[in-house]
């Protein structure tokens, strides 16, 4: 699923990354980009899995941002992952933020409004 928040495309990832699941992410995280908007958001927040290969997808997405002059950031993202981004050290290549509307002002897109 994707969204437009303060002027961030937001793609929701859901279920398990891994080797079955890797061309997939690799599809959408490419068909992501390829919308050409400066900033991406990959909300991590229906992850219930990653491997090495969902790892690699992520960081080929960051790759392919990164060629395309796009800004790519994760958000959301599940404890147990945030733990392999932390103990593989991707997390000094990926940006990781608690929230979407944090991404988004990092990005230098316009602050979300208060859902309460």
């Amino acid at each position: 699923m994707r969204t437009l928040a303060g002027g961030c495309l937001v793609g929701r990832v859901v279920g398990e990354m891994d080797y079955l699941t890797r061309p997939a992410y690799l599809t959408l995280f490419g068909d992501l980009i390829a919308t050409r908007h400066p900033c991406v958001v990959l909300d991590l927040s229906g992850v219930t899995f990653c491997d090495s290969a969902g790892l690699n997808a992520l960081l080929a997405a960051h790759r392919i941002a990164t060629s395309n002059r796009a800004s790519l950031v994760l958000a959301c993202v599940p404890p147990q992952l945030r733990r392999v981004l932390d103990l593989t050290g991707a997390d000094q290549v990926l940006a990781v933020h608690d929230t979407v509307a944090d991404a988004v002002t990092a990005l230098g897109g316009e602050p979300l409004a208060d859902p309460s």
